[in-house]
């Protein structure tokens, strides 16, 4: 902790989200912690988007504090990630990277929605069987597939450079046709979803699934495409804390453990803020929502400014409506 202990940012995904059950959640919640910083904060230029952007804002927010820019859907986090584990080994290499998640997509009568991976449970065995068995039909694209965790596979190809892809934030319990990439160079990647989809309908793997009561995996998501810029090896920001119990509440549609979850960041790396306030010391406060992010910095700004943010506080669950 004693890095932490002048400064620090906390950033946190999905502290509102667009569903109406999130909207009446807010209205019961009472977070002290948080509050009381807001009151010693000074607020700073909300960073805007929109609730159809393929990148969301707290992906936004952190590709700022790692040097990466990118249009939107190409952020790489693929690459960073490998630049990040990998640096004796010649990192990412320059190369166009990407996260491939494999997934339950449920077949509905008008839509397709994808299931959270926490849904689909996919263990170490069955995702690395999966992968053996798809990874020729990668490599015929000139697509690498290598394991990295069970819902997390790393891809390295031309096919990726450039190529916009919504975040897997997006797409979670949504219909994935509104997310799907149609630019010609994707191509490749659609016709590879149907490929496996077909591989995997009838896959041993997904037969023992099925009889065990668990979702069988038939398709991928491609996501954090891209290459990173030359030299850059840029680390995650210093001080940052990124909780992702709200995240993971969220895309389940979980409003209570959302609630429970905002409770528990509000005891515990809210009431830090506040001690490094206590102390002199600087923080800043990042909070996300699905189209917009807004940002408040600085040290304690001193009884005066906390009078008068007390006098002009809007009722909180009517911030989160502003994200």
């Amino acid at each position: 902790m004693a890095a932490m202990s002048d400064s620090a940012h906390l950033l946190i995904p999905f502290a509102a989200a667009r569903d109406p059950g999130c909207r009446e959640a807010a209205l019961q919640l009472r977070l002290p912690q948080l509050q009381r910083m807001l009151d010693r904060l000074a607020p700073g230029a909300p960073n805007a988007g929109d609730e159809r952007s393929l990148s969301p804002p707290h992906e936004r927010v952190l590709a700022a504090g790692c040097g990466l820019s990118a249009p939107d859907g190409c952020i790489p986090w693929a690459a960073w990630q490998v630049q990040q584990q990998r640096p004796d080994q010649g990192g990412a290499g320059g190369q166009a990277w990407a996260w491939i998640t494999p997934c339950h997509w449920h077949v509905a009568t008008d839509h397709i929605v994808m299931r959270h991976p926490a849904q689909v449970r996919l263990d170490g065995e069955d995702s690395q069987a999966l992968l053996a068995a798809m990874r020729p039909f990668f490599e015929q694209d000139g697509i690498a597939l290598d394991y990295h965790a069970p819902t997390r596979w790393l891809a390295h190809g031309e096919l990726f450079r450039g190529l916009a892809t919504a975040s897997l934030d997006r797409v979670l319990g949504r219909d994935i046709d509104e997310w799907v990439p149609r630019a010609a160079a994707a191509a490749p990647l659609r016709r590879l979803q149907q490929e496996m989809q077909m591989l995997l309908y009838t896959h041993p793997v997904n037969d023992a699934r099925v009889r065990g009561g668990l979702l069988p995996v038939n398709s991928f998501w491609a996501s954090g495409t891209g290459a990173l810029p030359p030299a850059h090896a840029a680390a995650p920001p210093s001080g940052l804390l990124l909780p992702h119990t709200l995240r993971d509440a969220a895309l389940l549609g979980d409003w209570s453990a959302w609630t429970a979850a905002w409770q528990q960041v509000d005891g515990q790396q809210c009431r830090q803020l506040n001690e490094i306030l206590d102390r002199g010391g600087e923080v800043t406060l990042t909070l996300c929502g699905e189209s917009n992010a807004r940002r408040w910095s600085g040290r304690d700004a001193g009884w005066w400014h906390r009078l008068r943010a007390r006098v002009g506080r809007q009722p909180f669950a009517a911030m989160l409506d502003t994200l």
